[in-house]
């Protein structure tokens, strides 16, 4: 069964760097480019996890996150930002299984979604 993964960045050329690696991986990708659209698509459909920038028009990154938790939603999330800090990481605590600072490593994404989905088949 394909994996499903929700990008999320206001930056069309992350989403579609992260879309193409991820599809040429074997996993379905969909992308939004707000918080506001990344929150209707998991509330419409079901995804394995999301990878979803802390800047977003909107909803940031956490406030996604948080919203769908307030829905019994919970997907596994990578959150992707530039601005990375002790209160980026207190704010969402419990709602991201790895931050990563802009820019970050592709191979370092790629290790991280592969360690995420095998933990969720467990």
């Amino acid at each position: 069964m394909v994996k499903e993964i929700l990008i999320v960045d206001d930056q069309l050329g992350i989403r579609t760097l992260l879309s193409d690696i991820l599809t040429n991986e074997g996993y379905g990708v969909s992308t939004a480019g707000t918080g506001k659209e990344a929150l209707d698509k998991a509330l419409a459909n079901y995804y394995d996890l999301i990878i979803l920038d802390y800047k977003l028009p909107f909803f940031n990154g956490v406030e996604v996150l948080q919203q769908l938790q307030q829905n019994q939603i919970e997907i596994p999330a990578i959150l992707i930002s530039g601005l990375i800090n002790d209160e980026v990481k207190k704010t969402s605590a419990g709602l991201i299984q790895k931050v990563m600072a802009k820019p970050f490593n592709v191979k370092d994404i790629q290790q991280s979604v592969k360690l995420i989905l095998a933990d969720r088949e467990v």
